[in-house]
């Protein structure tokens, strides 16, 4: 069931919208923003990059401050594929990562995410983003041609 979330929650107009607050606090490590973007809804999922399934809002909040406990997350979408009705968004999104490599210098890790957006009284909200840990390989995406000219 969905419920309404306080009045200080900003109106996300768009999954777009929420999608750029959710990476904007994945680099800014703010944990409150982020959490803005998720639907207040019992059945809220979220998987971490080889972790298990969280479910519900308060396991979701805890597993983000323990990753904000070690900094702000350096991801950035690198290609978002869209499917949208009038009340439902799919991203499955290429995100690239920066973690510190051999002497210190970044290097980019690959992860593929889908979130999965529900147009609600306060506007678009985040009900699962499920992440698994990608490689350099799937930046070159696999689209089968088609087969009929129109």
């Amino acid at each position: 069931m969905l419920r309404p979330k306080p009045q200080t929650a900003a109106l996300l107009a768009s999954p777009e919208d929420t999608e750029q607050q959710f990476y904007e606090a994945l680099q800014s490590g703010d944990l409150d923003r982020l959490m803005e973007c998720w639907a207040d809804e019992d059945e809220v999922s979220c998987v971490h990059p080889g972790g298990q399934r969280l479910v519900g809002l308060g396991a979701i909040r805890a597993a983000f401050e323990a990753l904000f406990a070690r900094g702000p997350v350096a991801v950035s979408p690198e290609r978002v594929r869209r499917l949208h009705t009038p009340d439902t968004a799919i991203h499955q999104v290429l995100e690239r990562v920066s973690v510190p490599g051999a002497e210190g210098a970044p290097q980019s890790a690959w992860v593929v995410a889908t979130n999965v957006y529900l147009k609600t009284a306060l506007g678009w909200r985040l009900v699962v983003h499920h992440a698994s840990p990608g490689t350099a390989q799937d930046v070159q995406e696999l689209t089968a041609e088609p087969t009929t000219l129109h």
